[in-house]
Formats: C-alpha cells, structure tokens, sequence
C-alpha cells in the first residue's frame, strides 16, 4: 500500500508564502513523476507543478514564477514553495504520484489534500 500524505497548507494573507510538503510512504523502489493538483469550490481540479524523477518542473502557467517545485527521490517527498500568494490560488491542494512501482504498479496515487487559505 502507498500514501501520500500531505502537510503545509493553512492560512496566509495575499502576498504571503505557504510551503507544502508531501511524503510517499510504503514499499517504494520508484515514481516516475510527482506533483501538486488544487481544486477550488466549483472548479475542477488543476495541474499546478509537476516534476520528473530527473528533477525536470513543469508549472502552471498561472503559477510561473511564484511557485517552485522540488523533490527528493531519496526520501520521496515534494514541496512546493509558494509565494506571492493571490486569491486565486486560494484551493485544496493534493499531491500527486504517478506511475509508482512498489510491490505492484500504481498508476497514480492521491493524497487527501491540505487546504490553502488567501485573504485579500
């Protein structure tokens, strides 16, 4: 069995920063790719950042230059940096693994999300 789980949200005034972090858990021998979905009251959920085992990021466009994602293959976990916060990004956040070879193959696993508050 793996998990993500999923810490760092909370509350944080527009302009401020949030980090969260994500910790796969179980028999892990790899993840091709991990990353950070948000979801807001309505909408569907979105891609936020991703990141290949290579370390290679790939952003949101609404998210470019104010978040950053990072991994650590070694312990499998990923953070995202967040700064700049706006309204908008305000959201349940779910880290995301895909392609996970444990003692079977998962095609993607979730976490249960961590809410991100932003006043204005």
């Amino acid at each position: 069995q793996v998990q993500l789980q999923e810490s760092g949200g909370g509350f944080v005034q527009a302009g401020g920063s949030l980090k969260l972090s994500c910790r796969a858990s179980g028999i892990i021998y790899s993840i091709s790719v991990m990353g950070w979905y948000r979801q807001a009251p309505g909408k569907p959920r979105e891609l936020v950042a991703s990141i290949g085992s290579s370390g290679r990021p790939n952003y949101a466009d609404s998210v470019k230059g104010r978040f950053t994602i990072s991994r650590d293959n070694a312990k499998n976990t990923v953070a995202l940096q967040m700064n700049s916060l706006k309204p908008e990004d305000q959201a349940v956040y779910y880290c995301n693994a895909k392609d996970v070879v444990s003692g079977i193959r998962f095609i993607e696993v979730w976490g249960q999300g961590t809410l991100v508050t932003v006043s204005s």
